[in-house]
């Protein structure tokens, strides 16, 4: 994928936390195309939700690259800029919400209009 490209490119993502004794992701490369689905699937503590969390800008890597949109945004793009979220196999998020509800969520916390989140979800 190119820097021109739509969709999330992941280059060399390394980190490490503060006091940890090894690597919670370690050299990822990945690449995503617009529409594309992904599963992250692995055991507790192998680096699925910090990889995540970096590409939401929820944490920072320690070294390598991530694109958004062909645009590079580890370095200077702040989380609510990025256009990204999350949501985890655990309903107890948002119990109280429908499936629909729990995906539509952050849409609606970017005041999108009705009929646009109801596409996007479906």
């Amino acid at each position: 994928m190119s820097e021109t490209s739509a969709g999330v490119e992941i280059r060399q993502l390394h980190k490490r936390f503060k006091g940890g004794d090894h690597d919670a992701v370690d050299g990822v490369d990945l690449s995503i195309r617009e529409g594309e689905l992904l599963v992250l699937l692995g055991p507790s503590g192998c680096g699925k939700t910090t990889l995540l969390r970096m590409i939401a800008g929820l944490e920072h890597p320690n070294a390598g690259e991530i694109y958004i949109g062909g645009r590079r945004v580890d370095q200077s793009v702040p989380p609510r800029a990025r256009g990204i979220a999350m949501v985890f196999q655990s309903y107890a998020l948002y119990p109280h919400r429908t499936v629909f509800g729990n995906i539509a969520f952050p849409l609606e916390a970017a005041r999108l209009p009705r009929a646009a989140i109801t596409e996007k979800v479906r």
